[in-house]
């Protein structure tokens, strides 16, 4: 039997992600538009308050079970920037193409092997509004910053995100890898295990 859910996002590369990764565990995810759900003002100072925020608006204006992500980029370089502003590093209106090129100004000093950054994914299952025990999930994923992009797949910062192990960048990786490996995929996957439970 399926299940409906209201994804507390309006980002499409998260929704194509989490479609792939839900569905076939019997998850209807529907975008917050369909509800009319609009982006909520993201006043916490972390990635858990920020998906706690966005998934109880979802939750109270939808009625739906609500799962919101808050995630981001953590270089270590940059003290943790750009982090919880990620999605709107170079400013509003945001777009991956000016967030990535900030990025590079900001690390334009900092010498190859010393740009170490991870994928930071929380990751909050309400209920309802009220749901008094949130589900909550945080991984990472460890990787490079590049000098210059590679790939095409992917989005956010996945064309400067190198990965050593693989050889790629997280936007040179296959979608069926890419949610093996990410931040995001493993996250999701240690929740599902957790609502089993």
């Amino acid at each position: 039997m399926e299940r409906r859910l209201v994804l507390a996002s309006g980002n499409p590369g998260k929704l194509r992600e989490f479609q792939a990764l839900l569905t076939p565990l019997d998850y209807q995810v529907h975008p917050q538009r369909e509800f009319d759900v609009d982006d909520v003002e993201e006043t916490g100072l972390t990635f858990v308050e920020n998906a706690l925020l966005k998934a109880r608006h979802a939750c109270r204006i939808s009625g739906l079970p609500a799962l919101a992500d808050d995630s981001g980029l953590a270089v270590d370089a940059l003290q943790g920037a750009p982090g919880i502003y990620s999605a709107r590093y170079a400013g509003e209106p945001s777009s991956d193409a000016a967030n990535n090129r900030k990025l590079l100004e900001a690390l334009a000093d900092v010498p190859e092997g010393q740009r170490t950054a991870r994928y930071w994914c929380v990751l909050v299952w309400l209920q309802h509004e009220h749901d008094p025990v949130p589900r909550i999930v945080q991984t990472s994923w460890r990787g490079e910053i590049l000098a210059h992009p590679r790939g095409e797949g992917g989005f956010g910062y996945d064309p400067l995100f190198w990965l050593a192990d693989q050889g790629l960048t997280a936007a040179e990786l296959d979608p069926a890898e890419k949610n093996r490996l990410s931040h995001r995929g493993r996250a999701l996957r240690t929740l599902v295990e957790s609502l089993g439970s």
